[in-house]
């Protein structure tokens, strides 16, 4: 029988590379975006590419309900992938809009986890992973409200492996850094519509580093690796008959991770201080 996989956020970037490649090794894909006219895009593709919104949950009903009407109510693997970053110094990001980024980066895979666990209990087996990020293993100036994001699922994450832990449901957290992708273009509205930087006692700072990040393309990170690297630990952590519970791609994650574990908190401050 074909195993199946629904994968988020496959308009561009790490979800688009993860559908092809996925469908390339044999898999049925399901490649879901929050617009239809991305959807409509994938199908003429030929891809299966339900609509889901994370920020709508009767989206993310309807999605999994074609899902399993596809494939006779059996799905093999999730990968939540969709989200969107918010730049901005914490004291000028507001409450709201904390508030949304946490409505599409964790309460939308937190209701579509939850409406997929009992189909995986059900069949006796299942993977869920979940795209983190090295802004899961440590924080960076400047992106204060996606860090938040990321820690959070870091630790629904690893509280929902524990507690599935007497089943054949494997919870596997991968961690990119760099990675080619439109998050930079796709974060700029966010920051336009909440951040009011111009009156923001750290003006100077965002005129001298994030504005430049922001809107001047300065090419290729150093570290920065194509979308199909993820997409590699991604087909290891669906396919592998003992998955690692974490998948650490490019360089810069496995530093933090390093770091995090090996040096005090006020020294990785010093570090990261100035990224």
């Amino acid at each position: 029988m074909q195993k199946s996989i629904l994968i988020t956020g496959c308009s561009s970037g790490i979800g688009l590379d993860a559908a092809h490649g996925m469908r390339s090794r044999g898999w049925r894909v399901f490649a879901s975006c929050r617009q239809q006219r991305d959807c409509d895009r994938l199908r003429a593709q030929g891809f299966d590419s339900p609509q889901i919104d994370y920020t709508d949950a009767n989206s993310i009903t309807a999605g999994v309900q074609q899902v399993l009407e596809a494939t006779g109510g059996r799905l093999d693997a999730l990968f939540n992938n969709g989200a969107h970053g918010l730049p901005g110094a914490i004291e000028d990001v507001p409450t709201d809009g904390l508030r949304q980024i946490f409505e599409t980066n964790v309460f939308g895979w937190h209701e579509l986890t939850r409406q997929v666990i009992p189909v995986m209990r059900a069949q006796g087996h299942g993977r869920i992973v979940q795209n983190s990020s090295v802004l899961g293993l440590v924080a960076f100036p400047w992106r204060g409200a996606y860090v938040a994001t990321k820690y959070a699922i870091e630790g629904l994450s690893d509280t929902l492996r524990l507690e599935l832990r007497d089943t054949n449901i494997k919870v596997i957290l991968i961690e990119p850094g760099p990675i080619t992708s439109k998050i930079r273009e796709n974060a700029i509205p966010m920051f336009e519509r909440f951040v009011d930087w111009k009156n923001s006692a750290l003006r100077q700072k965002y005129e001298d580093t994030l504005l430049k990040r922001l809107y001047e393309s300065s090419g290729p990170d150093r570290f920065e690796l194509p979308a199909s690297a993820v997409t590699a630990k991604l087909a290891h952590a669906v396919e592998a008959r003992h998955p690692r519970t974490r998948y650490y791609v490019t360089t810069p994650t496995y530093i933090a991770g390093y770091l995090r574990r090996i040096l005090p908190t006020r020294t990785i401050d010093r570090i990261l201080s100035d990224i």
